[in-house]
């Protein structure tokens, strides 16, 4: 044969493997596209598409998994499933994400090896991994091949908690069905986000009615809605696909080094002026104002991502700009709100959910390194038999864990009161604060003055009647009176900055300005070791 035949033979065979792998990238069948569009969802590679950046390349891994592999259950192309590495928001991040189209995305032997495969990629080049879910879960006639083993199904969630602890961020995004052991892989990852219409269960509806005889619909039992305000288990609720995904460029846009190439301009104004925070506040603290309306005359317009919005909702968590530097806030709530399990709760108090929000959002900021700005406006925890029954002392004591625990810089800001264990929850200073600052209406004590001066006379009161001598009502209403004003003078934000309880007192509307120059500081990198040596003879 001579070489330009050999030529043209090796072209041939090149192209038959491309028009082969452009089959292969079609998925499943027409029905299965159908129905996935029917249903208001994307097929895989159109989501893909929307999530990396314009024009980035995308490497794609396993394509040909499955091969000819499982006949005698049909075509199965790529295993169902689409793996590879290209750029969201400038960062290089592995994506996987489950081909519906395909058996309605379930797991198959070689669906795990890719699966696993692609997580180790990810871990041994530090690369950030992106999940989109839309699952059946396990193939159930080969459950034996996929269930038991050290590189089955299991590893996957091995392997999920081991890369997390590596520091190695990963999102899921649930976009159709997450079921039975399946649902653990997005809740083991770092930021869980779910559209309107999916599923996240351990067993759906018709296997819970088989197994406790409970009829429930899918909604009710493990949908969006159902796990954003009541389970607190996802992130985000985003309305579609389109909106999930622009919801997890911005997420990653977020990471230390999307920051470096990819920040918001600088100098990008707040929504509201600085001057709107002295309609909100009032020097009494008595006036309940919406977290949202003070945070919009400190953070970059437009840039609020409100993290588990419709779950613990006396804090507010959210991930922000300032002058184009992401952070992160926890920040009290002073209205009062409404919850789907425990009704009306009280502006300004920190409760079981609010904080176990609150704890897992801190720990979300480590794994991202961003800086964390607490604003304080509260009151204490909740207290009484409902609040011990929930599990309140669990959950501040968790809240207080992982701000003890957190090693990216803080920066506390008092707006109002700051009582109580609420003050230790928030970063207080004896949580390390880079910087903790106050404004001028600013209280701060172990209570308000009110409740304090009242537990204090009570006690005063007693004491003074277990004496010889009875005191007169006009002498203890003297008493409470001066323990009241005692207490009153404590409080006063001067009086914790002449004991170097906060580092300034600044005003509320020059708060922006002064948090754009503290953030440059605690952004610079850490200092290096410098040589020295201990005792030595001379």
């Amino acid at each position: 044969m001579s070489r330009s035949s050999t030529n043209e033979v090796l072209r041939a065979h090149c192209a038959a493997i491309a028009q082969e792998e452009s089959v292969l990238r079609e998925g499943g069948s027409k029905a299965g596209h159908e129905r996935q569009r029917k249903m208001g969802r994307l097929p895989v590679r159109e989501r893909v598409r929307h999530l990396l950046d314009k024009g980035s390349p995308f490497f794609e891994i396993g394509l040909w998994a499955a091969y000819k592999m499982y006949e005698q259950w049909g075509r199965v192309p790529a295993a169902g499933a689409v793996a590879g590495i290209g750029n969201v928001a400038n960062v290089p991040c592995m994506i996987v994400a489950n081909d519906a189209t395909v058996k309605a995305g379930a797991f198959f032997p070689q669906t795990v090896k890719k699966l696993i495969r692609a997580q180790r990629i990810a871990f041994e080049n530090n690369l950030p991994l992106i999940y989109l879910v839309d699952s059946a879960g396990v193939f159930l006639p080969m459950q034996d091949e996929i269930f038991p083993d050290e590189d089955d199904f299991g590893r996957i969630f091995r392997n999920n908690s081991v890369i997390s602890a590596a520091g190695i961020p990963q999102f899921a995004a649930i976009m159709g069905n997450c079921v039975a052991g399946g649902a653990y892989l997005p809740v083991l990852c770092d930021k869980i986000l779910m559209t309107e219409g999916s599923g996240l269960y351990l067993a759906g509806p018709s296997l819970v009615k088989a197994a406790i005889g409970q009829i429930v619909d899918q909604e009710e039992l493990g949908g969006a809605k159902m796990h954003s305000e009541i389970s607190g288990t996802v992130d985000f609720y985003e309305k579609n696909d389109e909106e999930c995904l622009e919801k997890l460029r911005s997420l990653v846009a977020l990471l230390p080094e999307a920051n470096e190439k990819y920040a918001m301009p600088r100098g990008k104004d707040a929504a509201k002026p600085g001057d709107a925070i002295y309609e909100l506040i009032s020097l009494d603290g008595h006036k309940n104002y919406d977290a949202r309306d003070l945070l919009a005359t400190i953070i970059d317009t437009d840039s609020l991502d409100e993290y588990k919005a419709d779950y613990g909702k006396t804090l507010v968590t959210a991930y922000a700009r300032i002058d184009g530097r992401a952070v992160g806030i926890v920040a009290s709530q002073r209205l009062q709100v409404r919850t789907k399990t425990e009704g009306i709760q009280m502006g300004g108090v920190i409760y079981s959910d609010s904080a176990d929000k609150a704890a897992r959002f801190v720990m979300d900021c480590n794994q991202a390194a961003l800086p964390i700005l607490f604003f304080q406006d509260v009151t204490g925890f909740m207290v009484g038999k409902a609040a011990e029954q929930s599990g309140i002392i669990r959950s501040g004591a968790k809240l207080v864990n992982a701000v003890s625990n957190s090693i990216v810089p803080k920066i506390t800001i008092v707006v109002g009161g700051s009582f109580g264990a609420g003050n230790y929850a928030l970063c207080g200073k004896a949580y390390d604060p880079r910087f903790i600052l106050a404004w001028p209406n600013a209280r701060y004590a172990v209570m308000g003055a009110a409740q304090a001066s009242d537990t204090v006379f009570s006690i005063l009161a007693r004491a003074k009647e277990r004496g010889d001598k009875k005191a007169a009502p006009g002498e203890l209403e003297e008493l409470r009176a001066k323990v009241k004003a005692s207490y009153e003078e404590q409080t006063d934000i001067r009086y914790g900055a002449a004991r170097g309880w906060i580092d300034a007192i600044i005003q509320p509307h020059e708060t922006r300005d002064v948090l754009v120059l503290l953030l440059r500081y605690v952004s610079r990198p850490p200092a290096k070791g410098r040589f020295h040596t201990g005792v030595i003879q001379v």
